[in-house]
Order: C-alpha cells, then sequence, then structure tokens
C-alpha cells in the first residue's frame, strides 16, 4: 500500500524470504519498534517492527506475541555488515533481543549522536531531527497508541506515524555523521555506542537509574 510518497509492506509474523534478500543488499536499515508500553521487557511487550531502506519505503511486521519467532529479522539484525540506524536504540534494542533472543549488531543511534554534536540545543527527538534535517513536521500525538492491534486493524494514521519513525534516519545520520567528525567527536561516539551495551543490560536487570550518581 503507498500513503502519501511512502511505500508501506505489511507482514504478520515475519518478513518472507525474497523481502529478506531484498534488504540484505543494503549497507545501513533504519529500525523501530513499538510496545504495548514503555517498560519493557518488565511489563510491556514487542507489538511492531519497522524497517526501511531510506528510499520511502517501510516495512511493519507484527512479530506473533506467543512465540516471537521471526528468524528471517533476526538475521537482518545480527548481520554485522548492515548499519541499523535508529532513535533512541536503548529502548528498541532492549525488546529485540529480549523476545527475538538476538544480539542487534552494527548500530548508529541518532539520538546518541545528537547529544554529542548539536550542543547548541536541549531538544533530540526525532521530530526535532526530522524538522531540522528534513524540513518535514512529524505530529508524534499517535505515539500513545494500541499498537496490539491486529496488523489490519491499524488506522493509516498508524501505520504513517510508524512509517515516519524510520524513513527519515538515513538523511539524519548522514548530517549527524558530517557533524561529528566536524567536531572531532567520532570517538566519543563510538564509545558512547560500546557502552550502550551494558547500559541495555542494566535496564533489563532492573538498575534504570544513574549508577555513576552520587545520590
Amino acid at each position: 500500500m503507498v500513503l502519501g510518497m511512502t511505500k508501506i509492506y505489511k507482514f504478520q509474523d515475519d518478513i518472507s524470504t525474497n523481502t529478506l534478500k531484498e534488504l540484505e543488499k543494503n549497507s545501513s536499515l533504519a529500525i523501530d519498534t513499538e510496545g504495548s508500553g514503555l517498560q519493557i521487557p518488565h511489563r510491556d511487550k514487542l507489538s511492531l517492527i519497522q524497517i526501511s531502506t531510506g528510499n520511502n519505503d517501510a516495512y511493519i511486521i507484527q512479530p506473533n506475541r506467543k512465540s516471537y519467532k521471526a528468524p528471517n529479522i533476526v538475521k537482518i539484525l545480527e548481520n554485522s555488515k548492515i548499519t541499523k540506524i535508529g532513535h533512541y536504540l536503548r529502548y528498541d534494542i532492549s525488546g529485540l533481543e529480549y523476545f527475538l533472543k538476538c544480539e542487534v549488531k552494527n548500530i548508529f543511534d541518532t539520538k546518541i549522536a545528537s547529544k554529542l554534536c548539536r550542543t547548541y540545543t536541549q531538544n533530540h527527538g526525532l521530530k526535532d531531527l526530522v524538522m531540522e534535517f528534513c524540513n518535514k513536521k512529524l505530529d508524534k500525538r499517535l505515539g500513545s497508541s494500541d499498537w496490539n492491534k491486529n496488523l489490519e486493524e491499524l488506522t493509516d494514521a498508524q501505520l504513517q506515524y510508524c512509517s515516519n519513525d524510520v524513513i527519515y534516519l538515513h538523511q539524519i545520520k548522514e548530517n549527524l555523521l558530517k557533524m561529528l567528525k566536524r567536531e572531532n567527536r567520532i570517538e566519543l561516539y563510538e564509545n558512547s555506542i560500546q557502552f550502550l551495551k551494558t547500559r541495555i543490560k542494566l535496564d533489563q536487570s532492573g538498575f534504570t537509574e544513574d549508577i555513576f550518581s552520587h545520590s
């Protein structure tokens, strides 16, 4: 289906083998997830997975919430040759790794990158980056939605919201990468990404507070 300028492909449980082969041709893919709430995995569950090649397309997958078996998606996530671009991957990776029993490899987090190079602002949300680098205004009001509805019951507005979370990430990444290099903060960014894995393990173990804080 097509919503606006975005081609949307919907999948139940997992992407097809043919789709996997097409996605594996890309050196980078944007990813995002939706959950039944923000407390994943302790209370809430992974509801949707979104993927984009950056060419005005969005692959929206509703995993089987009983088995969470999605071997083709796992192949994408664990493929170290494909950079997975996301915004606030701390949340997404926690859910993906817990429910799909995988390890997400080779990532680029636009929120971490933004905080390290866009020091002229305190606004690092996705809608702020989309406005600055893509000159598009995102409507984020549907973020609080019932994402556990059957895939075919999701409204066009919900599908567009899901798509918007991934279709701009390639362009944002390229801009942030240039800024990180310009400000000589690539090494700092890479070290932050290395720690992200530990930060996620702390979250999953219940240590959500800042363990480095004096208080």
